[in-house]
């Protein structure tokens, strides 16, 4: 409408059975933006005393009530038992009832970084790998060295297991110092902005869940440690004989 605060507004009401829309002048407060367009399209936050007044409401009356739900986890259920308690002549629906294209979205971006989660543990997996079997190359001739004086190829497995989990954790506090650190500053100033229209929100939200972070990491570092297990039996395979001569 190209209006804009304190300009005045002519709003017109239609009555059932009248012919005559009844009209009532307003002033513009304040306009208000959400970034969910749905919203920011359709509603006008406005004195519930002339919507009272036009429907000859008594000074108690409302045109419905919002509960909020502390637990997001419990809504469906808390909105199920608001639905039986409210009776046949009311109606009960959840926020996700009335916008569930907002969630089916939310419920996209969940499902991608999951995604995104597992390609990257596989990424890192690969590359702990590689990393091990370039450090066993390396030191063939000591592992010959150590299983001519007696050494057990379980015990030689787990020297390089450790090392191997050495540089994998040394890679986990590198990454989260990088990872969080780049999430505090986007945190503190909105470095990075998104389009609105498509997203719903004008910049990248965090919000650090320090379980959350700690799970990740364990998962990280134990899936990584048992994907290196195999690879490991290749230092059973080794002759120390050959290994010796051609050190």
């Amino acid at each position: 409408l190209y209006l804009k605060a304190g300009d005045p507004l002519r709003v017109y009401f239609i009555q059932e059975g009248e012919a005559v829309p009844r009209g009532r002048k307003f002033n513009i407060a304040g306009i208000y933006e959400t970034g969910v367009g749905e919203l920011d399209r359709l509603y006008v936050i406005g004195d519930i005393g002339v919507i009272r007044k036009l429907n000859n409401w008594e000074t108690d009356q409302v045109g419905g009530f919002e509960i909020l739900v502390k637990d997001f986890k419990k809504l469906d259920k808390v909105g199920k038992k608001i639905y039986r308690a409210v009776g046949y002549e009311l109606n009960a629906k959840t926020i996700r009832d009335l916008y569930p294209q907002i969630f089916e979205w939310l419920g996209l971006m969940d499902m991608n970084a999951i995604i995104i989660l597992v390609l990257m543990v596989l990424v890192s997996s690969m590359t702990m790998i590689s990393t091990f079997l370039i450090i066993v190359l390396e030191k063939t001739g000591m592992i010959g060295i150590l299983k001519a004086l007696g050494a057990r190829n379980g015990r030689i497995s787990r020297l390089f297991l450790i090392q191997a989990g050495y540089i994998l954790t040394l890679g986990l506090l590198w990454g989260n110092a990088v990872g969080i650190g780049l999430a505090l500053i986007q945190k503190k100033w909105s470095v990075m902005k998104l389009p609105q229209d498509s997203y719903y929100v004008s910049v990248v939200p965090i919000n650090l869940d320090w379980l959350s972070i700690a799970g990740l990491n364990l998962g990280t570092l134990i899936v990584c440690t048992a994907m290196m297990i195999i690879p490991s039996f290749i230092i059973n395979r080794i002759s120390p004989i050959k290994a010796i001569r051609f050190q």
